[in-house]
């Protein structure tokens, strides 16, 4: 059904604020007569910077905006398991569904069981790597970990900025309604509504048949596949509004073309902008600089550096697109950040939201002894991480466990640790200055190890040779 003119609206006496779609931007064109809550979820994503295109441009002036409005509406977002983790790249596509979540709807992240085997050619220059179904499961056990620990930290740590009941929470496996199903059936039902011209004048297809490589049919399938998805979970979830970066608009247009021929139904898809670097180039593990979202690939101390290194260009932007902090705390975060920018109290203030979101309250707690330990030579600190932090901390750093016997000496331990030469030349580095321990210079090779100075109360050593060769000694029978 097309929308109404904006003559006809004004009639009806609905036109409060209207919503025009561009190709390329989301704007809102307030109606001067009638004024609407600018607290809508539309108008704050807005606001945030968080919203790219929508779509379709006639019904998106009019009917989402009074759909979000009528009642609590679903709102799903598909992540492929194609690495074991989700990453940065994919943190807003999350970050959009909770602020629906926040505003009283329901949220659904689809895992992408069956179709991480066919490969999402969208963006990619190159055929994706055909994953075992070992290892599909292995990265769906990952992402569904860390969308459930994304979620349950944004419950309990996140600013509420509306009085409605949180929405609910669904993490689905696509996997669970394509498992068994019959393919020439699945192409005599499903495929039949989709006309070539069209699937062929997507953007990711165009790109892909210019290409030396070419596209397979397998990859050329896959729009039909996200397609059905949406339609899926339209027709068991009640699913209207599909979310996802700007490089999936010419799938999720598919999804919608394709619910609309068959329910005449009508559905909407709102895209996000990707996250690039400053070089412009995208955020994920095929441009080979992904920071990961679980622990064991990207540590909270290494996420929490990643945004407290960000640009002061990048520093608004970020804390509007990151975080949920109320637009007014932001602006004043930003006159503060202006007035002592050599602080970078709006990155560190970035950096704490974030890890927080991402690791709860421990991870954030774990990042700073790490940055206390590492950049302010903090022996606290040191002392007080654990064995997993130390090791996260100086990841590429050997780690020993050594027995310490009575009269064990700084040369007999940078031995063992094997972080100095053996003979002479190893005892010189020592005497001429070269070693470090818990941050401290030593210069006597044959120096007895104290318990409380060599050795930190947590039963570790930190060794360091040089200014960047780093060792760590964790001391057994204390």
């Amino acid at each position: 059904m097309a929308a109404p003119t904006g003559n006809s609206l004004r009639c009806l006496g609905y036109a409060r604020q209207w919503f025009c779609f561009r190709r390329n931007c989301f704007i809102i064109v307030p109606n001067r007569r009638h004024s609407v809550s600018e607290s809508g979820v539309l108008s704050l994503l807005n606001k945030r910077g968080i919203l790219k295109d929508a779509f379709p441009d006639t019904a998106g002036q009019l009917q989402l905006p009074m759909l979000l409005e009528s009642g609590s509406q679903t709102v799903y977002c598909g992540f492929d398991p194609t690495a074991e983790s989700l990453h940065v790249g994919n943190l807003l596509a999350i970050i959009g569904l909770l602020h629906f979540r926040s505003a009283g709807h329901n949220a659904i992240a689809l895992i992408g069981g069956a179709t991480a085997q066919i490969g999402d050619p969208s963006g990619k220059a190159t055929e994706r790597e055909t994953l075992s179904e070992k290892s599909i499961e292995k990265n769906t056990r990952g992402i569904r970990d860390c969308l459930e620990r994304i979620f349950t930290n944004h419950e309990l740590y996140s600013p509420r900025n509306s009085k409605k009941p949180l929405g609910t929470v669904n993490i689905l496996n696509n996997a669970s309604w394509y498992r068994g199903r019959d393919v020439v059936e699945f192409l005599s039902t499903v495929g039949r509504h989709f006309r070539m011209g069209t699937l062929l004048s997507r953007h990711s297809v165009q790109s892909r048949l210019k290409s030396s490589e070419g596209m397979s049919l397998t990859e050329f399938s896959y729009q039909i596949f996200q397609a059905y998805d949406f339609y899926h979970l339209n027709q068991h979830h009640d699913c209207r509004i599909q979310l996802g970066g700007t490089d999936q608009l010419g799938n999720m247009m598919s999804g919608y073309e394709f619910i609309h021929k068959v329910t005449e139904q009508q559905v909407f898809g709102l895209t996000i902008p990707l996250v690039t670097t400053s070089t412009g180039d995208k955020l994920g593990k095929t441009a080979g600089n992904a920071v990961w979202l679980n622990r064991d690939k990207t540590s909270p101390f290494e996420l929490y550096q990643y945004f407290v290194r960000q640009l002061d260009s990048n520093a608004q932007r970020y804390l509007k697109l990151f975080t949920f902090l109320p637009l007014p705390e932001i602006e004043h975060i930003m006159d503060q950040h202006g007035r002592e920018p050599e602080k970078r109290g709006a990155q560190k203030r970035l950096a704490a939201e974030v890890t927080k979101l991402v690791h709860g309250k421990e991870g954030l707690e774990s990042a700073k002894r790490c940055t206390n330990a590492l950049f302010q030579g903090s022996l606290d600190a040191l002392e007080k991480m654990t064995d997993e932090e130390l090791q996260e901390l100086f990841r590429e750093a050997p780690f020993y466990e050594l027995l310490l016997e009575p009269g064990t000496s700084v040369l007999d331990m940078c031995r063992k640790a094997s972080a100095i030469p053996d003979g002479a030349r190893g005892y010189q580095m020592i005497a001429d200055g070269g070693v470090w321990l818990n941050h401290a210079r030593v210069t006597s090779p044959e120096q007895v190890l104290i318990p409380g100075q060599h050795i930190l109360n947590n039963g570790l050593t930190l060794i360091r040779i040089g200014k960047k060769n780093f060792y760590i000694v964790k001391w057994l029978r204390l």
